[in-house]
């Protein structure tokens, strides 16, 4: 007969204390949680707070823009109708939407067409090309300005639209630089594929490539536009009082007779201005940081 041990309550506690799981360290986790929310929510007040003082000012009345108050003690709302009625603002901003929308449309299609190219084509000397379209990046614009403004001068194009058609069938290098991120990222047979079914390189760009790169174009898109609607200095060089820009005029048109700006105009003026950027960003929010994910930016 074997010999029965029997089991005192001490030998089992240790079992069972190393059998239950280790708490998770919640209390942690929910710390930085609260942290990273409280730093974000800082920054997004304090980026937010150029544009709540500018809508405040637009609501001000005239005799109190220069007082230490926060709120107005009135809200103004004739501001804004004032703005409108003091400059010609619906025909500065259809030459405004005219050019951004222009250019826009160009810049998306000649961008996608040259970052294809970088991405799938094979070609000598494509590296050092490619280097030298990213290197115009850090060229600021006001360098190039006064060359290109006397090339165009030679063209007879100033005073004209032509500048933004032509600026926009050249592409931007930014988004030259993510749509050759993202078409490197398509996989060789699909583009094969086509090719044996006798699919050419425009058919295979235009049929596979970007209809898969929506996301994208709608990034492009809304970069370029912003930068046409928000460009005060090409404008106000190249075109004239009749076809300028809303920019120009809400920059330059709201004084009085004695030529003294009006301060609760102008910003009444900048609050309607910035209208079409805000809604055109929220109608595309989702693409616009869908176009940076799969554009391979982190």
């Amino acid at each position: 007969m074997t010999a029965v041990v029997p089991v005192t309550p001490a030998a089992v506690q240790p079992a069972a204390q190393s059998a239950t799981p280790r708490p998770a360290r919640r209390p942690r986790r929910s710390r930085k949680k609260l942290l990273v929310f409280t730093v974000l929510l800082v920054i997004s007040v304090l980026m937010a707070l150029p544009f709540v003082g500018l809508l405040i000012s637009s609501l001000r009345p005239a005799d109190e823009m220069s007082s230490d108050t926060w709120l107005p003690s009135v809200l103004d709302w004739h501001n804004y109708a004032d703005a409108v009625k003091t400059i010609p603002f619906w025909r500065f901003g259809r030459n405004s939407l005219i050019l951004a929308v222009v250019n826009a449309l160009l810049t998306t299609i000649s961008s996608a067409l040259v970052g294809y190219g970088f991405a799938r084509l094979r070609a000598p000397g494509k590296g050092l090309l490619f280097g030298l379209l990213i290197s115009t990046m850090m060229v600021p614009q006001i360098v190039t300005l006064i060359p290109t403004y006397l090339m165009f001068a030679q063209l007879g194009i100033v005073g004209t639209y032509w500048p933004w058609v032509l600026w926009g069938s050249a592409g931007a290098p930014y988004a030259i630089f993510l749509y050759r991120q993202f078409f490197s990222s398509f996989p060789k047979e699909l583009e094969e594929a086509a090719v044996i079914d006798g699919a050419g390189r425009i058919r295979v760009f235009f049929q596979i490539f970007l209809p898969l790169s929506r996301p994208l174009m709608v990034t492009a898109f809304v970069l370029a536009f912003n930068a046409v609607w928000g460009d005060f200095i090409a404008p106000n060089l190249l075109l004239d009082q009749s076809n300028t820009t809303l920019a120009v005029g809400v920059g330059q048109g709201y004084v009085n007779n004695k030529g003294f700006p009006l301060p609760n105009l102008l910003a009444g003026g900048a609050v309607l201005y910035l209208v079409p950027v805000i809604l055109l960003f929220l109608a595309a929010q989702r693409s616009y940081v869908r176009g940076f994910v799969n554009s391979g930016l982190k």
